[in-house]
């Protein structure tokens, strides 16, 4: 059978969302609802209708084959499961509860995301499904003052060191795998695959920004990560590309022999490069953090600092800001003339309102 037309709208599941379907009852068991997409009596919504599919919110694809929203039955909550074949990935769901234990769960160094439950599937063997909060792209919505990003900066660097000082390799955290907690900013929600809508889908979500309501920022995506002895000495793994395919060590010419390296400078260049990409490339006003950054990035993975010296260096450099510094405005190195007029004008009243309030300049939650 060949795949469904997304010209016409998704009028049958794709194959990589036949695994929902065809295990939907058992969750629902479990206490977990699917969308209307994933039950057995679904037929799209928009035929015979008026609009494009993409107005009806059963047309709504997933995130990839692994990954879906659901709601739990208890509490009406909106989660994520995500399916992880453990012949695959091994590690995953064991370094994933290790965060989710005590005494690391309750840690407030500890960023990595929380897992609610681990479901095993019952008809496939070493199967499972990671429950755990639904989360927003780090930088979505973005980020409106010098204060909200440093913000982000100090905790992503707070939490890959906590991970690495329990000796844990993250392996690939890069921009995609960096979330933020959306409760405190979207507290009536959003839709969580047309995250610009609402959950009923039938207007436009509001927001606060991170200043009105500071938010928290999560690591995810732990089916690279491994956990090491440091009774056997410095690790080494053979190098394994992740979504940051640019690790200078990584690169090797033909027919040069592949060299096992050390995964935790790595991270670190995994995080200084989503820094210089991301930021640095994009965002007008920080240049305070380019040496920083360029000694994380350095090509010679033995040059690059710790974690540990990374975030004393960030600590001192955050003293060194003034807070009408931290105030002023992220602004996009690309903008026109009108949106920088515009959002001059409503960084202006919502700072106002910041000050008035006593809201922190450095938005910690």
């Amino acid at each position: 059978m060949s795949e469904p037309s997304l010209s016409e709208g998704p009028v049958e599941l794709f194959r990589h969302e036949k695994f929902w379907a065809d295990h939907q009852p058992w969750l629902a068991e479990r206490g977990y609802m699917l969308r209307p997409r994933y039950r057995p009596d679904w037929s799209p919504s928009w035929i015979g209708k008026s609009g494009f599919p993409s107005d009806y919110e059963d047309s709504a694809l997933p995130i990839n084959g692994h990954i879906l929203d659901a709601t739990r039955k208890s509490n009406g909550e909106i989660v994520i499961l995500k399916h992880v074949n453990q012949n695959v990935f091994p590690f995953e769901k064991d370094i994933s509860l290790f965060f989710s234990a005590e005494p690391y769960a309750s840690h407030p160094r500890n960023h990595c995301v929380p897992i609610y439950e681990v479901l095993n599937v019952p008809d496939m063997e070493n199967h499972c499904i990671l429950v755990m909060p639904l989360l927003r792209p780090h930088d979505h919505p973005r980020m409106k003052s010098i204060g909200e990003v440093m913000e982000f900066f100090r905790q992503i660097f707070e939490g890959l060191q906590f991970m690495h000082q329990l000796h844990i390799a993250h392996r690939d955290c890069m921009t995609l795998n960096i979330m933020m907690d959306p409760r405190p900013t979207f507290p009536h929600g959003y839709h969580p695959r047309r995250m610009r809508r609402t959950i009923d889908y039938k207007g436009r979500a509001k927001y606060y920004t991170r200043t009105a309501r500071p938010t928290k920022y999560y690591y995810i995506d732990f089916g690279l990560s491994r956990r090491y002895n440091p009774k056997d000495g410095p690790p080494r793994e053979h190098p394994i590309l992740g979504g940051d395919k640019s690790v200078p060590e990584f690169q090797f010419a033909p027919g040069e022999p592949v060299r096992p390296v050390d995964p935790f400078p790595t991270d670190v260049y995994y995080l200084g490069n989503m820094i210089r990409e991301e930021y640095l490339k994009k965002k007008v006003g920080l240049q305070f953090m380019e040496e920083l950054v360029r000694d994380m990035v350095q090509n010679d993975p033995f040059k690059r600092p710790t974690m540990d010296e990374v975030v004393k260096r960030f600590d001192e450099i955050l003293r060194r800001i003034p807070w009408w510094k931290l105030r002023s405005r992220l602004a996009d190195k690309n903008e026109d003339g009108e949106q920088r007029f515009i959002r001059k004008v409503h960084h202006y009243y919502r700072t106002t309102c910041h000050i008035l309030a006593f809201r922190r300049a450095l938005p910690t939650p």
